[in-house]
């Protein structure tokens, strides 16, 4: 397990940094942050190492690479006993077009985030593998229009210590 990272002012930084452009090379990083390359890049290794970065992303235009629709669904499961959530999820897991899924406490169980090329692919995959997997009561579906924010990561409060 890896030690327990107290963040700093320039930890805060190098996160908020990384958060919004993960391609940045260390050296504009530690200018960025103002210290030299050597302790930003060990402050980064810390940072991944005690687990406050998971890793780095490309943000890929979707509907460039031919995914126009994006549609949410929340789910509703007959049975919430921890096997059939778990057996739920793994089913998720394999299910490329669906890129998010979160347990919910509520009406839905779960809401997934999935993509698809259009209308057609999106009805396919909804009746003939969500409707009808193990376990499913219930699914309510609302694509989306218009993307109108988007921001990776969390908050970084400066402020606030850990």
């Amino acid at each position: 397990m890896a030690q327990k990272v107290k963040l700093d002012a320039i930890d805060r930084r190098i996160l908020e940094e990384l958060r919004d452009d993960g391609r940045i090379t260390n050296v504009e990083l530690a200018r960025r942050v103002g210290i030299s390359a050597p302790p930003c890049l060990r402050r980064m290794r810390a940072l991944e190492q005690a687990g406050f970065i998971r890793g780095y992303h490309a943000d890929l235009n979707a509907a460039e690479l031919g995914y126009g629709l994006t549609v949410f669904a929340w789910i509703g499961l007959h049975s919430q006993h921890e096997d059939d959530l778990a057996a739920f999820e793994a089913l998720v897991g394999g299910w490329p077009m669906v890129r998010e899924c979160h347990m919910l406490t509520g009406e839905a169980d779960f809401i997934l985030k999935a993509v698809a090329r259009d209308w057609d692919a999106w009805q396919t995959f909804l009746t003939g593998e969500l409707t009808t997997a193990p376990n499913v009561a219930s699914v309510k579906t609302a694509p989306v229009l218009r993307r109108s924010k988007v921001q990776f990561g969390v908050p970084l409060d400066a402020a606030s210590d850990d």
